[in-house]
């Protein structure tokens, strides 16, 4: 069990560095997914990510006061607003489907914005 979730760990840093590329998939979820798992099952691992000169410090401000940093406020904001943009310009969804794009966003963004910064 201990190797299949340091699989599942490992993948999700995978698809958080994937993440910082692409904006329509969350990094910082999945890196703070990793080192949830890596503290339960690989001390080693989990002090590499902490100790990350990227994710270590936005990861500790999360464990410590549930934080976000303002940098990454705005990044985080910005992406949605854009991904959502893109969305509306090259789909052309339906009103139904605006409606809940746009909701799913407005909540995250708004959950983004009300965190502390860090």
């Amino acid at each position: 069990m201990r190797g299949a979730l340091i699989v599942v760990a490992w993948a999700s840093v995978v698809l958080g560095c994937v993440g910082v590329f692409l904006p329509f998939l969350p990094t910082t979820p999945f890196l703070l997914l990793s080192a949830s798992i890596f503290a339960r099952t690989s001390p080693r691992f989990e002090t590499w990510l902490l100790s990350h000169p990227t994710w270590g410090k936005p990861i500790e401000a999360w464990r410590r006061n549930r934080a976000i940093p303002l940098k990454g406020k705005l990044a985080a904001i910005t992406s949605m607003g854009l991904s959502f943009g893109i969305v509306l310009w090259v789909a052309a969804p339906s009103l139904l489907v605006t409606s809940v794009l746009g909701s799913v966003v407005m909540s995250c963004a708004l959950f983004v914005v009300t965190r502390p910064s860090a």
